[in-house]
Formats: C-alpha cells, structure tokens, sequence
C-alpha cells in the first residue's frame, strides 16, 4: 500500500499541480494543522476526525495525509486516513465560485502529536480588514507553470477591499460576495494557485479563509480569492459534525 501511495504522490509532484508562488519553505511540521489530499487540494484539522476544505475539491474515495512536510519522503510523522463522509455546503454553486466549503468526516481519529494538532476556527466569523497581513501555505512550485517541489511552502498575502475586488481592474464579471475575501499582492508575484485549494488562510494567527480560486497564479489586480468563515458557516460546520458525530 505505501509503495501504491508513493508512486501517487510522486506524480502529484511532478505533474505541476500544486503551487505557492513567491513563497519559501516553512520549517518542518511547524503548521502542524494542514492536511493534504488526494485530490491535490489542502485542508485544516479542525477536529481530530474533521478536516475543512473546498467544496471544489470533492471526488470519491479521497484519502488524507495528515503530518507531512514532504509529500514524498518517508516520514514518520505521516498519518494516512481515508475519508468517510464528504459534506459540501447545500448552497454550493461551482458556476458562482459561491458557498466553495466542504467538511471531511475522517474514518478513525488522527492521532495528535507535535507533528499533527487542530486549528481553531474563528470566535465570531467577522470580516478581516483590508491591508491584513495574512498566510496561506501548500505544497508547490515557486512560479506560475513552474516545476513543483514537495516540500510545504508560504506566503504572505495582503487583503484586498473587497468594492475594489468587484471593480473593473480586478473581477468585475464574478461577484466577489460578503463571504469571500480577495488577498494577494497588487504588482502581483504571492499568490497561491490551483494545488492550494481547499488549504487554510491565517490572518494575525487565527484561520479566516479558504482558498477557493482565481484567475492563473500570482498576476497583478488577479489576486486569489477566499471562502471566508463567517458566523454562518461556522453555525453550518457545528451542526454537521453535530449530526455527524
């Protein structure tokens, strides 16, 4: 099974997936809450058996890995865990980029260590402020169309208002709603890209986003953009793990 697992993620790695652009490489296992999976998109633990991700990322029989820096060494901090149930929000609209958040239920508990520990949702939900300085970090290459490496990588991003984000410069044909969030660089250059999707956005150290899409990676007035957790979803993701278990 692991030489099985090996092999995918060797591809995974060389197929230009899953990129972070204008990043560096964050120090071993130190954001020990991102999950990748298989579906070449990230994600936050949130629960010992709940990971949130994008609802764009949904295929069948997704699997978890859970304590990795690298996506292809043989670490012993790795946990592989199949998904039992995948939640998309009932409003989820693909052609809208709207309600882009999805809930795995994991089929056994992560077992916590230093390697792999939760992040906590945000209180309240509220909106983050235009000029935040905020994280994201993924798995990838160091430019657009690049060559990726598999080692987790990081940026910084800076948040966009979101009037000028619905302006004639940025994305005036797709509606950036109140629960989203534009972030990235207005020369462009930090970014992150296709792979990273589903994959958590920190802001002052509390987890705010989810990055969702955007138009190629890293392009000036282009920025990426982000489910933000409101108070809505956050009653949302309490009611499904509440049913769920």
């Amino acid at each position: 099974i692991f030489i099985l697992i090996l092999t995918y993620l060797l591809f995974v790695v060389y197929c230009g997936c899953v990129e972070i652009i204008g990043g560096w490489e964050v120090k071993p296992h130190s954001k020990p809450y991102i999950a990748f999976l298989s579906t070449f998109c990230g994600g936050a633990l949130i629960k010992p058996n709940w990971v949130l991700t994008a609802a764009h990322c949904h295929e069948k029989n997704i699997f978890v890995i859970l304590g990795a820096h690298s996506l292809t060494e043989n670490e012993e901090t790795k946990q592989f865990i199949r998904v039992k149930s995948a939640i998309i929000h009932p409003q989820y609209n693909p052609k809208k980029y709207s309600n882009d958040i999805m809930l795995l239920q994991l089929n056994q508990n992560a077992q916590l260590s230093k390697s792999i520990s939760t992040v906590s949702l945000p209180n309240f939900g509220e909106d983050v402020k235009a000029g935040t300085k905020c994280s994201v970090a993924g798995w990838g290459a160091t430019r657009n169309n690049g060559s990726t490496v598999d080692k987790l990588r990081e940026v910084t991003v800076t948040i966009i208002d979101r009037d000028d984000c619905n302006g004639p410069n940025y994305y005036e044909k797709i509606e950036i709603t109140r629960n989203m969030l534009c972030a990235g660089n207005p020369n462009g250059g930090k970014d992150a890209c296709q792979g990273d999707s589903g994959g958590p956005l920190l802001c002052d150290g509390v987890y705010r986003g989810i990055v969702s899409f955007g138009e190629n990676c890293g392009l000036p007035n282009k920025p990426g953009v982000y489910v933000l957790i409101t108070k809505e979803y956050l009653e949302w993701i309490e009611k499904v793990i509440r049913q769920y278990g």
